[in-house]
């Protein structure tokens, strides 16, 4: 009996240890895709800020032709 018992501990063990080794294989692949995910994220607002200066600045430019358009003629 006791031989028994000591051979379901050790299999309980030898379990709990590849479920642990799975566990730590996939955190490791969570963080490298946590790190790619962030990059992407920082890669995409770094784009959007420069898309929204753009617009910007058009928007700028549009604004400054309306006024012209809206100033009445120009003498000439």
């Amino acid at each position: 009996m006791l031989e028994t018992s000591l051979s379901q501990l050790e299999q309980l063990v030898n379990d709990l240890v590849q479920q642990n080794q799975d566990l730590l294989s996939s955190n490791e692949s969570l963080k490298a895709q946590l790190a790619q995910s962030k990059d992407e994220n920082d890669s995409l607002q770094l784009n959007l800020m420069e898309q929204e200066e753009k617009h910007g600045a058009t928007a700028a430019r549009i604004q400054a032709l309306v006024e012209r358009v809206s100033a009445g003629p120009v003498s000439a």
